[in-house]
C-alpha cells in the first residue's frame, strides 16, 4: 500500500512538471521567419532563408520621436525678453529607445538663457512622450515673425536581437515681435492761423524699433476747413529714418477751430495702429488795409526788407549838404587869391611909372609934388622919397 502511495505522488509530480514546461514554451515570443509558400513566392518584406537552410526573424519598423505639443507663454515674443519653450516629445515606434540624446537649437534668433541645450534620456518605452522645459531668450536684432527652433533626436534601439542608431530633426516655430517704437511729435501750429489764409500744421516722425513701418498714412479730420490733402499716403518708414507730415488747410472764417489728426500704420509685425492727435486753433480774422494794425504789419515787413524811405532822404540832405559847403569853401579861396592877386598887379604898375618918371629926368619941385603917390606896398617899411 505504501508503495503505491509513493508511486502516485511521483506520477503527479510528473504530470504537474510536464504541465509547467507547457505552459513555459507557449508563453514564448513568436518570431516572424520567412516562409516559402507551396507557390514558390516569398514576401518581400520578410527577411530571406539562409544558404543552410536556417530561417532569420524578420526586423521591425525604426522607431520614430516626433514633438507632439510645444509652448513658449504666450501669442509671440518679444524681442530681447526671455521666455521658457515647452515641448513634449513622445516614441511612435514599437521598440523602446535608448541612451537619447537631445538638442535645442535656436538658431539666429534665440539663445540658451542659461543652462545647456542638450538633454540626456536614458530610455524611452515605445509609445511613451516625456516633456522638457529650456529656458530661452529671444535676441534683440532678431527679425519679427516666426523664427525657427530644431530640436535634434539621436537614440538607440535594439530590434530582432540587434542593437541600431538613428536620429530625427524636429523643427518648431516662434513667432518674435519687435516692439513698436515708431514715435510722432505733437503738432505744430503756426503763431497766427488767419481766415481765408492758407496756413500749415506740421508733425515730426522717426522709426526708433529694429523692424520696418509700412503703409503710413496721415489724414486730417474735421469741418470748417479746406485741404490741399486731408489724406496723403506717406508709405513705408524703414527702421531709423524720420522725416515730416504736414497738413496745409485754410479756415473758412474767424473763431475756434477744431481737427484731429490721424496716422494710420502697421508695426513690424502686421498689426495695423492709429495714433490721433485732437486740435483746437484760434482762427483770427485778416486785418483790412486802412486799420493802423495792416499799416503797421506792412511797415514792420518793409522794415525787414531795407531801410525805410525816411532814413533814405536823410542821406541824401546830408549828402547834398557836403556838397554845398565843398562848394562854398572852394569859392571863397578862390576870391581871396583873386584879391591877392589884383594888389600885387597894383604894386607892380606903380612901380613900374616910379622908374619911368626918373628916367625923364624930372626934376623941378612942383612936378615932384604933382607926382601921383604909389600905394604903399605891404612888402616895404617905408614910403618913397622925393627929389628936391
Amino acid at each position: 500500500m505504501k508503495h503505491l502511495y509513493h508511486r502516485t505522488i511521483a506520477i503527479i509530480v510528473a504530470l504537474l512538471s510536464t504541465l509547467s514546461l507547457a505552459l513555459a514554451v507557449i508563453s514564448l515570443p513568436h518570431q516572424a521567419y520567412a516562409v516559402d509558400g507551396a507557390d514558390g513566392t516569398s514576401g518581400t518584406n520578410s527577411t530571406s532563408q539562409g544558404s543552410d537552410g536556417d530561417s532569420t526573424p524578420l526586423a521591425g519598423p525604426v522607431p520614430n520621436i516626433i514633438i507632439t505639443n510645444f509652448a513658449y507663454g504666450g501669442d509671440s515674443v518679444a524681442a530681447g525678453s526671455k521666455f521658457n519653450l515647452d515641448f513634449t516629445f513622445q516614441n511612435k515606434g514599437q521598440v523602446a529607445v535608448t541612451n537619447m540624446v537631445v538638442t535645442v537649437d535656436g538658431a539666429e534668433g534665440f539663445a540658451i538663457a542659461g543652462g545647456t541645450n542638450t538633454f540626456y534620456v536614458d530610455a524611452l518605452w515605445a509609445g511613451y512622450s516625456m516633456t522638457q522645459t529650456v529656458p530661452m531668450q529671444a535676441l534683440a536684432s532678431a527679425k519679427s515673425g516666426a523664427q525657427p527652433v530644431t530640436v535634434n533626436f539621436r537614440y538607440e534601439y535594439v530590434d530582432a536581437g540587434a542593437r541600431s542608431s538613428s536620429q530625427s530633426d524636429v523643427k518648431i516655430s516662434v513667432p518674435i515681435s519687435q516692439p513698436d517704437r515708431f514715435e510722432i511729435s505733437d503738432p505744430v501750429v503756426p503763431d497766427q492761423v488767419i481766415a481765408g489764409q492758407e496756413n500749415t500744421v506740421t508733425m515730426e516722425y522717426v522709426n526708433k524699433g529694429k523692424g520696418d513701418i509700412a503703409n503710413v498714412e496721415a489724414t486730417m479730420e474735421g469741418e470748417g476747413f479746406d485741404a490741399t490733402m486731408k489724406t496723403q499716403y506717406v508709405g513705408n518708414v524703414a527702421s531709423g529714418a524720420t522725416g515730416t507730415i504736414g497738413y496745409a488747410f485754410t479756415p473758412h472764417a474767424s473763431g475756434e477751430l477744431k481737427t484731429t489728426l490721424k496716422v494710420t500704420y502697421e508695426d513690424s509685425d502686421g498689426q495695423t495702429k492709429t495714433k490721433e492727435f485732437p486740435l483746437t486753433m484760434s482762427v483770427a480774422d485778416a486785418p483790412a488795409a486802412d486799420q493802423p494794425g495792416a499799416s503797421d504789419s506792412v511797415e514792420g515787413r518793409g522794415s525787414d526788407r531795407g531801410l525805410p524811405v525816411p532814413a533814405y532822404v536823410a542821406i541824401a540832405v546830408g549828402v547834398v549838404a557836403v556838397i554845398a559847403a565843398i562848394v562854398l569853401l572852394v569859392r571863397r579861396r578862390r576870391k581871396q587869391k583873386a584879391k591877392k592877386n589884383d594888389i600885387d598887379e597894383d604894386w607892380d604898375d606903380w612901380s613900374e611909372g616910379k622908374d619911368d618918371k626918373t628916367d625923364t629926368g624930372v626934376t623941378d619941385g612942383a612936378a615932384a609934388d604933382t607926382a601921383p603917390i604909389a600905394p604903399v606896398s605891404p612888402a616895404s617899411p617905408a614910403g618913397p622919397s622925393h627929389k628936391a
